[in-house]
């Protein structure tokens, strides 16, 4: 199971760290080498994360197979080993470094600090990643029908700006099944009536 810490304490990192129930060692670790950086700690979307002046630098989240470092201009920093991962083929500027356990982590230590580093040096520069207009990304067949139908949420969604527009395609992409794309669209359909994005 994806580790979450209890929705009383999604603020507190430390309760965080100190309730996850997967990869708990190899978190510690990574906590210990993102603490160096000097990055203020925060839990944003129910995992830890790294912001500098209140900028997103990366992150850390654990899936079944494997834990990871989420950088979230991974797309501009350099990998000549080709070290850093694409989650998904809808996600743009974010890159994964992914390890199986703590031992992995611990090799991996001078290489992941390097990264982070960089990372840093990025957003210091205010260095942005280029990425596809709103109009280039897929509408999933589920949603467009739903658009059809209902004029009024067409509507609202045109009138959300291009990030929060984009942050529901790439979300609603993302399921792989028919059945989670329609759960996905159904349960945000209020928010977006609302004007509200996905993480509003």
């Amino acid at each position: 199971m994806e580790p979450k810490p209890k929705k009383s304490n999604t603020k507190n990192p430390n309760s965080f760290f100190d309730e996850v129930k997967s990869w708990k060692k190899e978190f510690q670790i990574l906590r210990s080498l993102a603490l160096e950086s000097k990055l203020t700690e925060e839990i944003k979307w129910g995992q830890p994360c790294y912001t500098l002046n209140g900028q997103n630098v990366f992150l850390l989240h654990g899936f079944k197979e494997y834990v990871a470092i989420l950088f979230f201009k991974g797309a501009l920093l350099k990998d000549s080993k080709k070290i850093l991962i694409q989650q998904t083929k809808n996600v743009q500027a974010a890159r994964q470094m992914r390890f199986q356990s703590a031992e992995q982590i611990t090799k991996s230590k001078n290489t992941i600090q390097a990264f982070m580093r960089d990372a840093i040096e990025l957003e210091k520069a205010g260095k942005k990643p280029i990425l596809k207009k709103t109009s280039e990304f897929e509408v999933p067949e589920e949603f467009l029908r739903i658009l059809e139908q209902n004029p009024k949420l067409q509507t609202a969604f045109q009138e959300l700006t291009p990030g929060r527009q984009r942050g529901y395609l790439l979300f609603f992409n993302s399921a792989k099944r028919k059945e989670t794309r329609e759960e996905r669209i159904t349960k945000h359909i209020p928010n977006i009536l609302i004007g509200k994005g996905l993480n509003d």
